[in-house]
């Protein structure tokens, strides 16, 4: 299939591929939109968490997306990792309203990308089927479905945005091997680039594979522009990355979390961040491209990573292309 024109696309396009800016240098991606939007005086106690906003604050999440613009992003992921048609269903919403709400998050994220005259490409969040559980899932993996059940989940969404036209696709915080062989060949049908993130603990998914393992899964596949990992522990950043790098051949995609704790009972972070920015220099000699925030992971944080890279030159100042 071939996305269908967005309208937002003429403002804030970007004038290359995401793949030739990797081959170039490093990329800036954003930081964690969650707590943005808390910051901002979101509730997001719903199941479907930010992507709620989609429907009752699409504003939010624009001025969420402007503030990592402002910081100097340079890649702006959507607000449609916990969205599914299902969990929409449950909130009342149609199946044509809700496919109108996955358009609409790469549609905010492309006017917050347009308000600046510099490359700003927009990633469509695609997050694993353990996110829309709401219940921690995605951190354990394993959910009991086979990988074409894991197909079913995720065609739709999938569809959906890539109907919306973002640059890429972000297939991220993936907890096992099951559910990439099912994202990756889902993503394989629509013809966008993707970039395939597993989330991990030590040297191996949650779902307790080696990465090395994981990694292999992308070797092959050509619409791959960066594998490498999200929304974990600074402290498990730099064996991944070089793991990511040595086995799948890619440029590294990485973003972990501040560091503290998520208590999925609780629904609640614990504990004090760790994420040391300097460390940027590190993951870069190890292979590291698009590098950036997850959870916990703000604004202020994405504009010193851009000034550590604008000091190396990996990152183009304003109105650059």
């Amino acid at each position: 299939m071939s996305p269908a024109h967005d309208p937002g696309r003429s403002a804030g396009a970007p004038a290359r591929p995401l793949a030739t800016a990797l081959a170039a240098g490093t990329v800036l991606l954003d930081g964690g939109l969650s707590n943005q939007l808390e910051a901002q005086g979101c509730d997001l106690s719903d199941a479907l968490w930010s992507a709620r906003l989609l429907a009752d604050g699409p504003e939010q999440i624009e001025a969420a997306h402007a503030a990592y613009v402002r910081a100097g992003a340079q890649v702006l992921i959507t607000a449609s990792y916990q969205a599914s048609f299902e969990g929409f269903r449950q909130r009342g919403i149609g199946r044509a309203e809700a496919a109108g709400l996955f358009a609409r998050s790469v549609e905010l994220a492309r006017r917050a990308a347009g308000a600046v005259d510099r490359d700003v490409w927009v990633a469509a969040s695609v997050g694993p089927y353990g996110a829309v559980t709401a219940d921690g899932a995605e951190y354990r993996g394993r959910y009991g479905l086979t990988v074409r059940e894991l197909e079913r989940f995720h065609r739709p969404r999938i569809e959906a945005l890539a109907a919306a036209g973002p640059d890429v696709l972000a297939l991220e915080t993936v907890p096992d091997t099951d559910e990439a062989q099912a994202l990756l060949r889902v993503a394989g049908e629509c013809g966008l680039p993707v970039w395939l993130s597993y989330t991990v603990t030590g040297d191996r998914t949650r779902a307790g594979q080696r990465l090395e393992e994981a990694f292999a899964l992308v070797g092959g596949e050509e619409q791959v522009v960066a594998a490498g990992v999200n929304c974990c522990d600074p402290a498990d950043v730099d064996g991944a990355v070089r793991a990511a790098a040595e086995t799948a051949g890619k440029p590294v995609v990485v973003y972990p979390n501040s560091g503290e704790r998520w208590d999925a009972k609780g629904r609640r972070w614990t504990g004090g961040a760790t994420f040391d920015t300097r460390r940027v220099r590190a993951w870069q000699d190890a292979g590291a491209r698009l590098v950036g925030g997850c959870c916990r992971v703000g604004p202020a944080t994405i504009a010193e990573l851009a000034a550590l890279l604008d000091e190396g030159g990996a990152t183009p100042k304003p109105g650059e292309r």
